[in-house]
């Protein structure tokens, strides 16, 4: 178990790595900032522990903690405003670890999502994201307000792409969207990701015909997922078990994103906070896996990595 230092060390040291290596040099007019980008994006992993109860909550603890580690620490505000600029590096750092721990190399990927609320669904008004985050039905919260979170991840856990729509989008749509983005990436939806063997295991929500032809066709995107009752197919419960089986590490990796880093529990007031914090949660989740395998620890096994 590491204490909050040493584990930040450990995180800084990949990061910049990372930011050397694939990154352009930062370029910005006038002063300099409070905090380089490998720094930035340290304390933004960093920050999204469960520990923490919330931003607020975080600062207060960096600034009582952590300045000896990160003298020239900034206020909040200006803080948040790094952290959201640097959002497409957070989400590059991320996949970047991905392909550390070999997850490209893996024969297939499991396909899922998850409901990510921002706001009470019985709350009156238009709360800070209208026209982003809407209602939608999860069958882990009934009504929620927020948005509907897509993860590919490799069978080892490591999270090889991800993405976000409203909380009304379907599981087919936002599917769609990532093979489309795979097969021809775009700068602006880097936080995709590239396919392993183009084959995805995925629950019956992600099931059809007509769509499992046209993605096959269109982006190579093989999903083997269990028909949806009354579809007139039928798989034998031995293939849906097995089935069952690989599709059990995606909901590892959701339960560390939604309660481990807090994804339940943040409500952002802005777009790209939250995809800030989504990349930041995805990075954290796979730095946590990569430094368990170097520890000699059991991958997915982060109850004990930390010790406050």
């Amino acid at each position: 178990m590491l204490d909050p230092e040493t584990f930040l060390v450990e995180l800084y040291v990949p990061v910049d790595e990372f930011c050397k290596e694939r990154l352009p040099p930062e370029r910005r007019p006038g002063r300099a900032a409070a905090l380089d980008r490998s720094e930035v994006i340290t304390l933004a992993l960093f920050a999204q522990w469960a520990r923490f109860r919330s931003e607020r909550d975080f600062w207060r603890y960096a600034t009582a903690h952590l300045r000896p580690l990160v003298p020239t620490l900034p206020g909040r505000a200006q803080f948040n405003r790094q952290v959201r600029r640097h959002r497409d590096a957070i989400a590059a750092f991320a996949l970047w670890l991905a392909e550390r721990l070999g997850a490209h190399q893996a024969s297939y990927e499991v396909l899922d999502s998850t409901a990510a609320p921002t706001r009470n669904a019985k709350r009156r008004g238009r709360g800070w994201l209208p026209g982003l985050a809407d209602v939608g039905w999860s069958n882990r919260l009934g009504w929620y307000e927020g948005f509907h979170v897509l993860a590919a991840a490799a069978p080892s856990g490591a999270v090889t792409g991800f993405g976000c729509g409203p909380a009304s989008s379907n599981d087919r749509a936002l599917a769609e969207a990532l093979f489309a983005q795979r097969a021809t990436p775009a700068p602006r939806l880097a936080s995709v990701g590239r396919p392993a063997s183009g084959v995805y295991v995925a629950d019956s929500g992600f099931a059809g015909v007509e769509c499992e032809a046209r993605w096959a066709a269109d982006h190579q995107a093989q999903v083997v997922a269990p028909p949806q009752e009354g579809s007139g197919r039928a798989w034998p419960k031995p293939k849906r078990r097995q089935a069952a089986r690989w599709r059990q590490v995606v909901e590892t990796v959701f339960d560390h994103l939604l309660f481990a880093f807090r994804l339940e529990r943040d409500r952002p007031h802005e777009l790209d906070g939250f995809q800030a914090r989504l990349a930041a949660k995805v990075a954290l989740h796979n730095f946590c896996l990569w430094l368990n395998r170097r520890l000699g620890h059991p991958d997915l096994a982060f109850a004990e990595l930390l010790g406050w």
